[in-house]
């Protein structure tokens, strides 16, 4: 055998190892420097796995033209305006509630804050409570006080860091809207370079682990995000009836909350205590029945037929998908935890099974 023989194999295994060593030494480098907006480009990829089927479906009964431009313009501009709508009416109402605390605090600095009615009603230590009251809060210039406890350089700088998150975010959130539109116009050269570099790097096993974890995302989607906005609307009708102050408010905030396992009680129960703090007993177990109840048929019926039934999930593996997900990613997890889940969960059944049930 010729040295020349030996040399060629030799070269291109070195060739392939320090290719790969290049691939990673650039996809590392990638990330780093897209890090700042990992957490914009995974919710834009989210928010198009999620609409993909509503997108096409429009745009094969109203084909778009050469560019392709309209109907990506026209869901993003949709899923800004279902995220800013909610912003701005919370801004507009902390606005009103914030012109309504200057003047109580104006009141206040005038004439101090009175005793409240329920303090006299306390079962125990309500001579203590009234007599601490009196003293700290019941006089005039407590908002004067109050002023000059303040560490003025603090609330400078605590300002300064709120305005520089604000400003953050909202670049962020203009990132995931412009990779959003992207997302949508590109999308089918997207899905089709995708399973093909599945297929090619992990054979027919890494398209079947990425179709699950996109089926993955769409039944949180309809497990959470819609049965959350239906429990929020079913409970802010319960709450305009029973008398809950910002019953819009209120339910848009159990929306939010019943996204997450377990977090609807916290909603529904702080309208419950507003109603007790105004004396209103029947109408707060109104509510707290009427939360557990719906809370209980969506939890226990509806989720999980949706999440389950959509990736043969068992509901317990995407609970703690849910919960892991959102304690390390934060809202993003919610989707994030059980798309891995269903991953794991696919190649564990393909394992187990063999090769004649996962082929």
């Amino acid at each position: 055998m010729r040295p020349s023989d030996q040399t060629e194999p030799e070269a291109a295994r070195i060739q392939r190892v320090l290719r790969a060593l290049l691939v990673a030494a650039l996809l590392g480098l990638g990330l780093y420097i897209l890090h700042g907006f990992l957490r914009a480009l995974v919710w834009a990829l989210v928010l198009a796995i999620a609409l993909w089927p509503l997108f096409n479906r429009a745009r094969r009964r109203f084909p778009p033209g050469r560019h392709n431009i309209l109907w990506p313009a026209v869901f993003t501009g949709l899923v800004a305006g279902l995220l800013l709508l909610p912003i701005a009416g919370l801004a507009v109402e902390a606005g009103r509630e914030a012109h309504d605390l200057l003047a109580y605090a104006r009141e206040a600095e005038r004439n101090g804050i009175p005793v409240p009615d329920f303090v006299a009603h306390l079962p125990y230590g309500a001579a203590a409570v009234t007599e601490w009251w009196n003293a700290h809060l019941a006089h005039a210039g407590l908002a004067h006080e109050v002023t000059e406890r303040l560490n003025t350089t603090s609330n400078r700088d605590l300002t300064r860091t709120l305005g520089a998150g604000l400003v953050h975010r909202v670049v962020l959130f203009g990132f995931c809207l412009l990779a959003l539109f992207f997302l949508f116009r590109e999308g089918d050269a997207v899905v089709a370079q995708s399973l093909r570099a599945s297929q090619r790097l992990f054979g027919p096993r890494g398209e079947r682990v990425a179709r699950q974890m996109v089926a993955s995302v769409h039944g949180t989607v309809d497990g959470l995000v819609l049965v959350g906005i239906g429990e929020g609307f079913l409970l802010g009708i319960v709450y305009a009836l029973a008398g809950v102050p910002h019953p819009v408010l209120f339910g848009a905030l159990t929306a939010v909350a019943a996204m997450i396992p377990f977090g609807a009680p916290l909603a529904f129960g702080l309208a419950a205590v507003l109603l007790l703090a105004g004396g209103a007993v029947v109408p707060a177990a109104i509510v707290v029945a009427a939360g557990f109840v719906i809370t209980f048929v969506a939890d226990h019926f509806v989720r999980p037929a949706l999440i389950g039934g959509t990736t043969r999930l068992p509901f317990l593996w995407v609970l703690l998908g849910i919960l892991g997900g959102v304690e390390t990613f934060g809202l993003l997890g919610l989707f994030v935890g059980p798309a891995v889940m269903a991953a794991l969960i696919l190649l564990w059944r393909e394992l187990t099974e063999g090769p004649e049930t996962s082929a």
